[in-house]
């Protein structure tokens, strides 16, 4: 099923700033809070739904890539993985952002009363891929170093907190009693603390391993845009949630092709023989190669346009096209012979240039590049 659009899940316009971003989604996330709807399904879809919405449009870069994109600018892995977070996965990144409406922070969803659940560190990759690549989409495998949990490692409660992840102090003061809640510092919030490591482990219990992770790449992805491919980061120590991994998209020149956007442009030489007799020539592609038709007498500079022949735009709305721009060679040298002969045609009313209202000039053909 597709997606709905975030703007209208959170029920505010393209336009909206970071306050009213923030405050349409804590009026969504209260309404569909699961303490106010226990055991309901749907209240809890669309309490991650909200969440996936916010955790975008909150984030400058991604609000700008899903301005531009849409959805797709996050596919390659899922984006954000909004859909298969578990409860405590969205407390963890955004419990701050309902105040004291239910009890102070502490939910019922969240693990260990209070305990977050500790997040592993993103790992960054470049990805390069071909224009036949970028114009078809495409399933990469790319062996990743990452750490995990080394086997054998256990964990126990945290002796200093209890397994809540917090240090609960009381001060007296001359308005009375107050509380307050600090990060514990012996497990970092965690709720629990090593117990039993193998050698080659880290302090927190972790391993470098290497890993093959499937990357789906979507049609019409351009250079510099980053993908993510939830959880394939560095695990976290214990009950944590493992990082993401990030995907940099590096655009690797053609041979022939030049990409503007969505439309690629093609250098044709033709011959002057060819130019004045027509021909027909064999071009690059980004599905394979195609065989066109020069008409006798081109002029050079003509453009033909391949309509179709380009990249796939990533909001899905059709596909650019191919400028083949026709450049007529001419020769620098002569033989005896072919220097007599067009000594004699210098006069020729045939090759003498009689532009037709048909023939463009150079700043008309630009203008109908980008019409």
């Amino acid at each position: 099923m597709a997606k709905r659009d975030y703007y209208e899940i959170l029920g505010i316009s393209k336009g909206a700033g970071a306050d009213e971003i923030k405050k349409a989604y804590r009026k969504m996330a209260i309404k569909y809070h699961p303490d106010k709807n226990p055991d309901n399904k749907e209240a809890e879809a669309k309490f991650k739904e909200a969440a996936e919405a916010y955790e975008v449009l909150s984030n400058a870069d991604k609000k700008a890539r899903y301005d531009q994109f849409g959805h797709q600018a996050f596919e390659g892995g899922g984006g954000f993985n909004g859909g298969g977070m578990n409860m405590d996965d969205i407390f963890s990144q955004f419990g701050d952002i309902f105040g004291g409406a239910f009890g102070g922070g502490g939910f019922s969803g969240f693990s260990g009363g209070g305990q977050r659940r500790v997040k592993g560190s993103n790992l960054r990759i470049r990805v390069k891929l071909t224009l036949e690549e970028i114009a078809n989409g495409v399933d990469k495998k790319i062996k990743v170093r990452r750490k995990v949990q080394a086997k054998g490692t256990t964990y126990k409660t945290c002796t200093t907190c209890h397994g809540s992840g917090q240090i609960t102090r009381i001060t007296n003061t001359i308005l009375g009693r107050m509380q307050t809640a600090t990060t514990c510092n012996s497990c970092h919030g965690a709720g629990q603390i090593i117990d039993k490591k193998p050698t080659d482990a880290d302090e927190q219990g972790l391993k470098i391993a290497e890993e093959t992770v499937s990357i789906k790449i979507p049609a019409g992805v351009v250079d510099g845009m980053q993908l993510k491919v939830a959880g394939k980061g560095n695990e976290a120590p214990g009950n944590g949630i493992s990082g993401d991994l990030l995907v940099a998209i590096e655009e690797e020149a053609h041979e022939t092709l030049q990409r503007e956007g969505d439309n690629l442009h093609y250098d044709l030489y033709v011959s002057l023989p060819d130019a004045i007799l027509g021909t027909s020539k064999e071009i690059d592609t980004v599905t394979g190669k195609v065989r066109i038709k020069i008409e006798q007498g081109v002029q050079s500079g003509k453009i033909l346009r391949l309509r179709g022949k380009g990249i796939p735009s990533i909001n899905g709305y059709g596909r650019g096209d191919l400028l083949v721009h026709v450049n007529v060679w001419t020769p620098k040298t002569l033989s005896k012979q072919q220097r007599e002969f067009f000594e004699n045609m210098r006069e020729d009313e045939h090759f003498t240039p009689k532009p037709e209202s048909t023939d463009k000039s150079f700043f008309e053909k630009v203008k109908d590049m980008f019409s």
